[in-house]
């Protein structure tokens, strides 16, 4: 099934129903990349405190401190584009490195990104940024939605992220 924002709607006046979520997915995949980057950020910073918990207590969060370091490093430019390659599949050494995590460290990864962009440490999301009203309505009904549902969605959003040969 195709998924619009008109058809969308209708699952999200019920967070109870399953298709809740492949229609959240599909919404969000249909964004432009930087207001998927965008969301993402809204999502950790709105949503943050319940994922917490779940994503770093099941992540190996070690295993993408490598990955983190040479972020840090770059210049915010370097981060933004290595950010987008990550959401765009992009075929890269950074990308490859990402794509063998576990979603779950994948979860923890953005997380953390999220916190060391609050620390101005990693490239932060302009004060000036306004969300498309798609990008708006979607944070709106993922914050709507059950706790587990919210954690899948993110799960599957940053697991299908850079390159991955070996599927989780």
């Amino acid at each position: 099934m195709t998924y619009t924002a008109d058809s969308a709607l209708k699952y999200f006046s019920n967070p109870n129903l399953v298709d809740a979520v492949p229609a959240t997915i599909a919404l969000f995949k249909g964004l432009p990349v930087d207001e998927q980057l965008g969301l993402l950020w809204f999502a950790y910073t709105r949503i943050g405190t319940s994922i917490t918990p779940a994503a770093p207590g099941a992540a190996r969060l070690q295993f993408a401190e490598g990955l983190l370091d040479q972020i840090k490093q770059m210049s915010h430019q370097e981060q933004l584009q290595v950010m987008r390659e990550l959401a765009q599949k992009a075929d890269t050494q950074i990308s490859r490195a990402y794509g063998i995590l576990t979603n779950n460290t994948k979860l923890a990864f953005w997380y953390k990104l999220a916190e060391l962009m609050e620390e101005g440490v990693v490239i932060e999301v302009p004060s000036s940024y306004q969300m498309s009203r798609e990008a708006l309505n979607l944070l709106t009904a993922l914050e709507n939605l059950e706790f587990s549902q919210q954690i899948t969605i993110l799960r599957q959003i940053v697991g299908d992220m850079g390159i991955n040969y070996f599927p989780n």
